[in-house]
């Protein structure tokens, strides 16, 4: 099985791979649009800011290979909020793959921005999911969310309800670091290369 994670120079790549070879796959890191067309998936990694994340898809042209692919695709922590229409965040036009808008949580006396940190999981439903409760956490580190919709696949709080994951015909995005969030991760990571 051919595993295509993303190259657009965006952070915490190096950990998506190490996860995904302790998971036994040998993932290719690649710009190269036919690579990312013929791998049998395709992972989209990111730290980073939405705006700078754009321009280096558009100057690689990936912002019109990606709404391409057919192939299961998992966007993590910003490589998911790219998935949506726009972002708060430098009021930026992103991939247009799921219909969300990006929003800046709202800090309160009990909620810091970023939202950094273990959180759990509610509202679970379909098979990248599989076999994981609502007691399971995950591990966050971000400042921007994508509200709850029909496209939401988990939740979260903090302290009102945000997507964690979501769903979109081929496109699979999760909120959190799959590759930090330690046994809850990986087996996200496995339900993944097995869909």
């Amino acid at each position: 099985m051919e595993i295509a994670v993303v190259d657009y120079k965006g952070g915490n790549v190096q950990s998506v791979l190490f996860a995904l070879e302790r998971l036994g796959a040998q993932p290719i890191l690649t710009a190269d649009p036919e690579v990312l067309r013929r791998a049998d998936k395709v992972l989209f990694p990111g730290e980073g800011e939405a705006s700078s994340a754009m321009q280096a898809l558009q100057e690689s042209g990936l912002d019109l290979v990606l709404p391409t692919l057919t192939q299961p695709f998992l966007g993590i922590c910003l490589g998911m909020q790219l998935l949506g229409t726009h972002s708060d965040e430098n009021d930026t036009p992103m991939l247009g793959l799921l219909p969300f808008q990006v929003q800046r949580f709202v800090a309160d006396a009990d909620h810091k921005v970023p939202h950094m940190g273990w959180n759990n999981l509610q509202d679970l439903r379909g098979p990248l999911l599989a076999g994981l409760t609502e007691a399971d956490h995950v591990y966050f580190v971000h400042s921007y969310y994508a509200p709850v919709g029909p496209y939401t696949i988990a939740q979260a709080e903090h302290p009102a309800p945000f997507s964690a994951a979501v769903q979109h015909r081929n496109f699979y995005g999760v909120q959190f670091h799959t590759e930090k969030s330690g046994g809850v991760g990986t087996r996200i990571l496995a339900n993944f290369l097995a869909l």
